[in-house]
């Protein structure tokens, strides 16, 4: 291994964040999602697709997810909301090869943490052909509706697994997700991608950085070093 590279001899489980991690940001997945989200808003509440838009990026800041917001705030049923906004194309994605042998050669088990639903993960992970790696999915009806970065899921997620926060690594495009993950004992990586749709929104690139132990910008390549022996 690169004498550079971080020991992970310890790691004996891999957390990974779905969308905008397992596959680059810049993609025209997630956008899909953006615009269905802005409709779904704007029919229910009544808005224009700008004035839905403005709440959806305010609930997403304030609540963690557009959904969580929508539920406490409007009351509304977290099922229609979510089959509406993940019917989407998920053609758009080419399979990632490097990025699967790099997970076949990582040893431990590797897990999803998505604040999604598991239907959306496992359409993902079929069309970028990653499926075989992961032995669970923890979604957002797993973690009761409470999504990323409140530290309850995070709780319901190790307990659900089994995982040993201290011997267990999570990966994440979007840093502040990662902070309630290090408070409990995990190391943390930072997938950052220049023009990341959130970096306006959540402020991607300010603040403390403390609770970021490692980042990349190539998540294939940091676990082809991960993976060496």
């Amino acid at each position: 291994m690169d004498k550079d590279f971080p020991d992970l001899s310890r790691i004996e489980t891999w957390v990974f964040d779905l969308d905008n991690t397992l596959y680059p940001a810049s993609s025209s997945l997630f956008p899909q999602i953006d615009v269905r989200m802005r409709r779904f808003i704007a029919d229910r509440l009544h808005l224009s697709l700008d004035d839905a838009y403005a709440l959806q990026k305010r609930y997403y800041k304030e609540f963690g997810t557009t959904l969580r917001g929508l539920m406490l705030v409007h009351k509304i049923e977290p099922e229609a909301f979510l089959s509406f906004v993940h019917d989407i194309d998920c053609t758009v994605l080419d399979a990632a090869p490097r990025l699967d042998a790099a997970l076949a050669a990582l040893s431990g088990r590797k897990l999803i943490f998505t604040n999604g639903s598991e239907r959306h993960a496992e359409n993902v992970l079929a069309r970028l052909g990653l499926a075989r790696h992961f032995e669970g999915i923890f979604d957002i009806r797993a973690a009761r509706f409470i999504p990323k970065p409140q530290p309850e899921c995070y709780r319901l997620m190790i307990d659900r697994h089994g995982v040993d926060p201290h011997a267990a690594l999570m990966v994440e495009d979007i840093h502040r997700n990662l902070r309630p993950a290090a408070d409990i004992g995990m190391t943390t990586l930072w997938v950052k991608e220049d023009g990341h749709p959130d970096t306006e929104v959540l402020g991607q690139d300010a603040g403390d950085l403390s609770h970021v132990h490692h980042i990349t910008d190539d998540l294939a390549a940091w676990l082809e070093l991960a993976a060496r022996p």
